[in-house]
């Protein structure tokens, strides 16, 4: 693929317009939310409380004809209430399986840390493996297939951190952060986003998706542009900050998020700024620090964050 098919750029070009019709402001969270479903990946937003990141996932739901479910997280959430349940049919005289809300394509986990971590466990095999297995039986969910969770990061109570190999699971980890005064001040004006979602229309069918996604694989990464980013990521094996590095595994989500980004962006190939705008959101969950004791997850996740930062900036960009 030499160039980006005109079709394929209006497709995304309506697709970000629409998002950001509700999520004011935060035009580069919304096309790397694009870029994590394009790249068949998942995404955890981890903010505080009203900061939109249950808005995004919804305004993303709503420009896409897909189906979608919400599950909101509690300590006494069960597997089954994700996964379904078989339930016995007298008249035919054999179970019959229920799938439960994980069976759409666009799936929001909305407080992800409060549900146990068999619960998580759970899910998190689900988006791994794009199925689940019920008393021996394997049942595929539906393509495609996109994970939006949500997390407080500050509040400790009641909740469950979901440890590193899980995070893993995750291709991006972002946050929302504040609205700038302007757009708070015309959020104020208008009473909220609610009036503006509800006029949200589908603008891509799940067809015109999947072959957005088969299109990311065409995206070129030069030799100079590859070198580059294994060297960010042998930095991290290596880095004093650091005890565990990112792993092989990291190592493709990073090029294949980078792809994806491109893709958004107009493009068919990658060029570095395509993995510094994404090593921060595909990277810094994939390490871990040497020396983290005392502090909490919303600290280590920024400093966390600050050193695959510094990596970035001193490492020298292919021309």
């Amino acid at each position: 693929m030499n160039v980006v098919p005109a079709d394929a750029l209006s497709q995304l070009e309506r697709l970000h317009a629409s998002i950001v019709r509700v999520i004011r402001g935060k035009a580069e969270i919304v096309d790397l939310v694009i870029a994590a479903l394009l790249a068949r990946g998942h995404v955890l937003l981890e903010d505080v409380p009203g900061v939109g990141k249950t808005t995004l996932a919804q305004a993303l739901a709503r420009s896409l004809q897909l189906e979608f479910h919400r599950i909101q997280f509690t300590s006494d959430t069960l597997p089954s209430d994700l996964i379904g349940i078989s339930v016995y049919r007298g008249e035919a005289g054999l179970f019959e399986f229920q799938p439960g809300p994980l069976f759409a394509n666009v799936v929001l986990a909305d407080e992800i840390n409060r549900a146990s971590p068999r619960t998580q466990s759970a899910l998190l095999e689900a988006m791994s493996e794009h199925a689940v297995t019920v008393e021996t039986t394997r049942h595929t969910l539906p393509a495609p297939f996109l994970v939006v969770a949500t997390q407080n990061p500050v509040e400790s109570t009641g909740t469950y951190p979901l440890p590193e190999s899980q995070l893993d699971r995750f291709l991006m980890r972002l946050s929302m952060g504040y609205p700038d005064a302007e757009e708070e001040l015309a959020l104020l004006h208008s009473g909220g986003v609610e009036p503006e979602m509800k006029k949200l229309q589908p603008v891509l069918d799940a067809h015109e998706v999947l072959d957005l996604q088969k299109m990311v694989d065409a995206v070129h990464v030069d030799q100079r542009v590859r070198e580059y980013l294994l060297g960010v990521v042998l930095k991290t094996r290596s880095h004093e900050s650091l005890s565990l590095g990112v792993s092989t595994r990291g190592c493709l989500a990073w090029q294949r998020s980078a792809q994806a980004l491109a893709l958004v962006r107009g493009r068919a190939y990658v060029v570095p700024d395509d993995l510094q705008d994404t090593a921060e959101v595909v990277l810094a969950h994939r390490v871990l620090l040497a020396d983290s004791f005392g502090d909490g997850d919303w600290e280590v996740s920024q400093r966390e964050r600050q050193v695959i930062r510094s990596i970035i900036e001193a490492m020298p960009v292919p021309r």
